[in-house]
């Protein structure tokens, strides 16, 4: 017979995803960085591939990744508004720490790269998860930074490589409101012979 882990449950069932542009300090620890990446390793994972690896983005590292990437953007998107470019060009310094999540699924002979990329997006939720357990709260963003391949170089992509997402962890400077989720019915059914 299970026991039934309420606190888990309870966990589980109040996960909210807060936007980056209102995640501030604090953000986590060393430790508590630390203890994320782990959490993000306990997935699936068929064949013990490790297929995801993960990029940390804090400190100082902040600005500078945003001066790197600043000027890609607004080469490449030279349409963009000022508020647009402005947002884009503090991206990494409004939040106290992002995880880039990289898919690093390749051919093999037994496990296909469907269920590699799931592996790294399982990882990837592990960490808003556990974020969320921790005290934080977090948003799972991808866009043009995982498909631009001056900013993949940037961020240290490998021939092969793709992002998952990059997950903002910070402190929430607003109410945390949750949005309307599906009905059972709108989303489940039952198999029968």
């Amino acid at each position: 017979m299970s026991t039934v882990n309420q606190g888990a449950l309870e966990l589980l069932e109040t996960r909210r995803t807060v936007a980056n542009v209102s995640l501030g300090e604090p953000g986590p620890s060393e430790a508590e960085v630390r203890r994320l990446i782990a959490i993000a390793a306990r997935v699936p994972d068929h064949g013990k591939l490790t297929p995801w690896r993960f990029i940390v983005v804090r400190g100082d590292a902040r600005a500078a990744l945003d001066a790197r990437l600043g000027p890609i953007y607004r080469a490449r998107f030279p349409e963009a508004t000022a508020e647009k470019t402005r947002l884009e060009e503090t991206r990494f310094q409004r939040v106290p720490l992002t995880i880039a999540v990289v898919c690093t699924a390749a051919e093999h002979v037994k496990i296909p790269m469907f269920e590699q990329e799931m592996s790294a997006g399982a990882a990837t939720q592990n960490l808003l998860l556990g974020a969320h357990a921790l005290g934080y709260s977090g948003q799972w963003l991808t866009g043009w930074l995982c498909y631009q391949p001056e900013a993949r170089a940037v961020l240290g992509l490998k021939d092969g490589e793709r992002i998952a997402g990059f997950v903002a962890i910070g402190t929430p400077t607003v109410p945390i409101v949750d949005r309307p989720r599906p009905a059972y019915e709108d989303v489940a059914t039952e198999w029968s012979a």
